[in-house]
């Protein structure tokens, strides 16, 4: 993304789309006040997220026993409900499922890629279902610190062994096949990219012609095999995404506050939630709902303004596909594909 003099005028900047996580898979009741059990709490977490100034609804599903569901049956039946609650929000299904262990001392992982191909035939369908990007390490755990886990199930030695160990599979044969589904079906991909690696695999795949629609992201910095939360990286991957992507920027615990916040000034956009951050300030509990409020109220004193559920529909872009790999480069800001035998650095197309 390129910046001018004036690209940092909250006047010049698209308005501000949050995403609430509400549903925080890898936790158990008791680990915060706000995790939903019943489908009723689902429901609310969203209307509740919602009308904090919420526009995008990152979900999961959990089973009354507490764990994370991996039945597509209920994730139907939250979607029918939501879009009766929640009209306006863009429904992101999380492509996890579930990647929290079944019981203590199992293994946190995500689901086969059969399973996650079943995303694609929900109904009614989602907006969007996020997408991972190359197979790689997903230690959740490595930059939490003692403070962060005290008192939830991961502190437990065999939970956090869980995710310390956790994987995330999503090799070629998955994201192939997956975005041929999801485009099959009229969903939109929301990438997950935690690195620069991540965003050039993606980049070839707009090249390729392999994929071609909007490029809606998050940065992903929640360390472990991910990004980290160094400022500097942050500003790189911003500088390095296309400037008619979008991006918004994902962190863990008491990093996402600053890390958004830094997001909120640059221009791009922010996600919050259990399934990201339990806290406040050191040791005081931090809902969802106030997290949102949070956003709202940074952007605020800044002078941006918040989309709202329509307006960060169109942002997103939903609905959208392009003719081909030069069309997409062209709505992206990127420059063509070189010619055969074209020489020198690549440009974007000036005839009249």
């Amino acid at each position: 993304m390129h910046f001018l003099d004036d690209s940092l005028l909250p006047e010049n900047q698209e308005k501000l789309v949050i995403q609430a996580a509400p549903y925080g898979p890898e936790w158990l009741p008791g680990d915060a006040d706000d995790l939903p059990l019943t489908m009723d709490e689902h429901v609310q977490a969203a209307v509740d997220c919602y009308n904090a100034g919420a526009t995008v609804l990152h979900i999961h599903a959990r089973e009354l026993d507490g764990h994370g569901s991996k039945r597509m049956s209920m994730f139907n039946e939250l979607l029918g409900r939501l879009r009766e609650a929640v009209p306006d929000m863009v429904l992101q299904i999380g492509g996890s499922i579930s990647f929290a262990p079944e019981d203590e001392g199992a293994e946190a992982k995500w689901l086969s890629y059969d399973t996650r191909h079943l995303l694609a035939e929900l109904t009614p369908r989602p907006d969007q279902v996020t997408i991972a990007i190359n197979t790689s390490q997903m230690n959740i755990v490595e930059i939490m610190s003692e403070d962060d886990l005290a008192g939830t199930s991961i502190a437990k030695p065999d939970y956090y062994q869980a995710y310390r160990d956790m994987v995330v599979e999503a090799g070629p044969d998955f994201y192939l096949e997956h975005l041929k589904r999801l485009h099959a079906n009229d969903i939109q991909p929301h990438f997950q990219l935690a690195t620069l690696a991540q965003l050039e695999t993606v980049e070839r795949l707009i090249r390729s012609g392999v994929y071609t629609g909007p490029l809606v992201l998050n940065y992903v910095a929640i360390g472990g095999g991910f990004a980290g939360r160094h400022p500097a990286d942050l500003i790189e991957f911003v500088r390095r995404v296309p400037d008619g992507a979008v991006l918004t920027i994902e962190s863990s615990m008491r990093a996402v506050a600053p890390m958004n916040a830094v997001a909120i000034a640059l221009g791009v956009h922010v996600r919050v939630g259990n399934e990201d951050n339990l806290w406040a300030r050191k040791g005081e509990p931090m809902s969802s709902v106030r997290q949102v409020e949070q956003m709202v109220r940074i952007a605020d004193a800044l002078g941006r303004d918040i989309a709202s559920g329509a307006e960060a529909g169109k942002i997103y872009h939903l609905g959208e596909y392009y003719e081909d790999s030069d069309q997409t480069l062209a709505r992206l800001g990127m420059v063509p594909n070189r010619r055969p035998g074209q020489r020198g650095f690549m440009l974007r197309d000036t005839a009249r």
